[in-house]
């Protein structure tokens, strides 16, 4: 009915004046001077408290942290596991220092164990069948700790089962490369046992190099020419020093990708999907083991053949031949063979995330004061913003007349968005043994940083602008499976909302500087933190200058400066950056490169990691923790309180530049040999850096002024989403989860765009016109696209 219309519009209009009327008289409250305008909105960081958080982290609480985190061994779902998320809830939800929230989440996971009931077994078989030789499958018990009935024995995390026998090759690090070596010595593989050394290729890729030249199974040490500086002694070795004992074993996932292997792409609820497991990909397809170098050194010593390059010797004090077979005058008869045992099962477990939440003041804001019009069910309804000096007011009123109905009943109410741009901040908690340098020290420092955060919360001296998610990711060890899983779950809200992630995974791996990795934007945060801090020890130097003296490199536009690494897929970065395109970092404090040829520390990953190891050989007053700490949390705070996101775009310029460089000069003929011209890319790369340069001027001279708080929001999301701009799902098919065009595996040693440089490596010897070369083409079109997008993500958001 029409006068049904016309009614409900009275009551609407009446509704709006009567709103009028109310905003006029409650927005300046009475006997109040006018309100100065918000200094929520556009405050920016404040150096003071920045300043006495710095103050309050605490070496000692990090050591005590550390303990109680490694007091005994936590695979991930185990009952060690399960105590340390109850541990991390009960801190995040203290009175006196917890977070706004903290929840855990489980995902149920494939996971790989040995069996309990039938351990794994290398040993030595004479040509009559009888063992000559069975060797250790647990670690020597050298402190008390190796021989707990909960530390897991040695084994290859997702090696298939089986019991592979055969005649025994040194294949060094097991790259694809070694064994065509070995082939081209004259030495047949076909079933043969394949021992290979740690370092060079990945775990899992060395079986799957090895599978394809008819090898059938892969045994893998760690050579002490590779950890311990070539010491190999008990007396040299740890409970003695940090080096690595004979019986120590790396433990490790050989699963080839990351995430949860049955779900890819999907978050592994319940009630997801799952690949059968017969058909799931990227496991080893032959038997693996590792063994300790004490028993490497058993077989390696006594085998016959060919004398290895010199590349490939070690330290185990032998020369080190080829194979096939043992040797006639060594300690096995002739002809004799090794047999790998492996009974490894597959089980769906349940491991979980833990996170803690510190809402943000500003990102998403004040809570919003709503107004819901209570009338006419037949008339439109619906909740309308308000300010908050309305908060709590139910107002009526009656128009005289009968014919018209009384005004609608005014109810206003409080909601609490959800939180709107997020900083990450994470870490691993499981282990493979008592773990206390990996993961532990990394989880100390966060309890550290999340409870001086949660002190001044709790105390209401102190909200960030942007809310802080602090997160302790399950089964990283099997294949960063909590992260991904989480990205899984949360991509498009992390993809929109998520500012950057700060992984502090190891922190401290020995004590001698700050590494970093990262993508180039965070560059100039991390050096403005480090600049601050001073440098555990009595260099008196800052972190950032004793950064800068070990890993440094020159900048055309900074000088010499210290050097950021590239971000692989090392540690939980790796889904934020390489799946979700989020602008990432990883830190950690490590050893002198000029003192030690290590890879890693001596300990990684065996039961010889504990809390006496950290303390007497790492960081014995726990001063590098601080150090890391005070890094991390300065990062932190810069990146959630800073009115402007502190990520410098223009820093891209050096690698894009770099890049370029290397295309033009390692393949530029290869490609004019095709008439592929790299002319677009040069264009697309110029473009990117004016572009950017253009923002950093614009940003710069807002500054300047007073900032429209619009003005701030729209420059930061061309900041937070340029990362996004440089993803192609389409761009890798054959390997899961990257889409970044700028960091992905490559396969060629040219370091360039990863995607073109391998398809030209795949392409150098195919004809012109292939489908090679049309995949060249492909790629080279792939990185202008997105370098392409990229600049127009930092143009005006008007200028299309």
């Amino acid at each position: 009915m029409q006068w049904v219309k016309a009614l409900g519009l009275g009551v609407g209009a009446a509704a709006l004046l009567a709103l009028g009327i109310i905003l006029g008289h409650f927005a300046i409250p009475k006997d109040a001077d006018p309100p100065a305008p918000s200094t929520s909105v556009l405050q920016d960081l404040d150096l003071e408290t920045l300043k006495a958080v710095m103050g309050q982290l605490d070496a000692s609480r990090i050591r005590e942290n550390l303990r109680e985190l490694s007091r005994q061994p936590h695979v991930a779902s185990s009952p060690g596991d399960e105590a340390l998320v109850q541990l991390l809830l009960s801190r995040w939800r203290d009175s006196a220092s917890g977070l706004d929230s903290a929840e855990s989440t489980e995902y149920e996971v494939l996971l790989s164990f040995p069996n309990q009931e039938q351990p794994n077994l290398v040993e030595v078989v004479g040509p009559t069948g009888d063992v000559l030789h069975s060797f250790r499958p647990n670690e020597e018990n050298v402190t008390g700790e190796q021989g707990a009935p909960d530390v897991v024995q040695p084994y290859a995390a997702y090696a298939p089962p089986g019991a592979p026998q055969g005649l025994l090759v040194y294949a060094y690090q097991g790259r694809e490369e070694d064994f065509k070596e070995l082939q081209e010595q004259g030495v047949n593989l076909q079933g043969t046992i394949a021992l290979t050394r740690y370092g060079g290729a990945g775990r899992g890729a060395k079986a799957v190099n090895a599978a394809k030249y008819g090898v059938a199974g892969v045994l893998v040490y760690t050579d002490p020419m590779d950890v311990n500086d070539g010491q190999s002694l008990p007396s040299q070795t740890f409970p003695n020093s940090w080096g690595l004992p004979p019986s120590g074993v790396e433990r490790g996932s050989y699963f080839k990708y990351f995430g949860d292997p049955l779900t890819p792409y999907l978050p592994a609820h319940h009630s997801s999907f799952r690949v059968d497991r017969d058909n799931v990909s990227g496991f080893p397809p032959i038997p693996a083991q590792p063994i300790g170098f004490q028993d490497a050194k058993d077989l390696l010593c006594n085998l016959s053949g060919t004398l290895a390059p010199s590349a490939w010797q070690g330290a185990l004090g032998c020369a080190y031949r080829l194979g096939p077979g043992f040797r006639p005058d060594g300690s096995f008869s002739d002809g004799s063979q090794v047999k790998v045992s492996v009974h490894n099962l597959l089980e769906l477990r349940n491991s979980s995330n833990v996170l803690g939440i510190i809402r943000g003041a500003v990102e998403p804001g004040e809570p919003l004061r709503t107004l819901t019009v209570c009338q006419d069910p037949a008339l439109p309804r619906g909740p309308l913003p308000l300010p908050p000096a309305l908060l709590g007011t139910d107002l009526a009123s009656a128009q005289p007349g009968h014919p018209r109905p009384p005004l609608p009943l005014l109810h206003f109410s409080d909601t609490v968005p959800p939180p709107d741009r997020y900083v990450l901040y994470g870490n691993h908690r499981d282990s493979w043994v008592h773990g206390a340098v990996d993961p532990s020290s990394g989880t100390a420092v966060l309890l550290e940083i999340s409870r001086v955060l949660g002190t001044l919360l709790k105390k209401g001296t102190w909200r960030p602008r942007r809310s802080i998610v602090f997160a302790s990711w399950g089964a990283e060890e099997f294949g960063l499976i909590g992260s991904t899983e989480f990205t899984e779950e949360f991509f498009s809200k992390l993809q929109e909302r998520a500012v950057a992630y700060i992984n502090v995974d190891i922190s401290v791996m020995a004590n001698a500087t700050l590494r970093v990795l990262g993508t180039p934007p965070v560059q100039g945060v991390v050096f403005s933190a480090t600049k601050e801090i001073d440098s555990p020890g009595a260099s008196g130097l800052s972190i950032y200058d004793n950064w800068k003296r070990h890993f440094n490199r020159s900048s055309p536009v900074y000088g010499t400066v210290p050097s950021l690494g590239s971000l692989g897929a090392g540690s939980d970065y790796a889904p934020f950056i390489h799946f979700l395109g989020i602008s990432s970092m990883d830190m950690t404090y490590t050893y002198d490169t000029s003192k030690t040829s290590a890879r890693i520390y001596p300990a990684y990953h065996t039961a010889f990691d504990t809390f006496d190891y950290v303390e007497k050989f790492l960081d014995p007053g726990f001063n590098s923790h601080q150090a890391v700490a005070r890094s991390a949390g300065n990062v932190l705070l810069r990146l959630s309180d800073s009115l402007f996101l502190p990520l410098n775009v223009s820093d891209y310029s050096d690698v894009l530049q770099s890049f370029l460089q290397a295309a033009q000069w390692e393949l530029g003929d290869l490609l004019q040999q095709h008439s592929i011209s790299l002319g677009p890319l040069v264009a697309a790369v110029e473009k990117f850096e004016a572009a950017a340069l253009a923002l950093d001027q614009r940003i710069s001279e807002l500054k300047k002024g007073s900032p429209d708080p619009l003005q701030v929001r729209m420059f930061n999301d061309q900041l937070m989403l340029l990362e996004r701009a440089f993803l192609n799902s389409r761009a890798f098919p054959e390997e899961r989860y990257y889409s970044h065009v700028l960091w992905a595996p490559r396969s060629s040693s040219v370091a360039t765009f990863p995607g073109l440089a391998n398809a030209c490596y795949q392409a150098n010897d195919a004809n012109a016109g292939s489908e090679a070369w049309a995949e060249v083409q492909r790629q080279l079109s792939i990185i202008v696209a997105a370098l392409e997008g990229a600049a127009a993500t930092l143009r005006p958001v008007a200028d299309l």
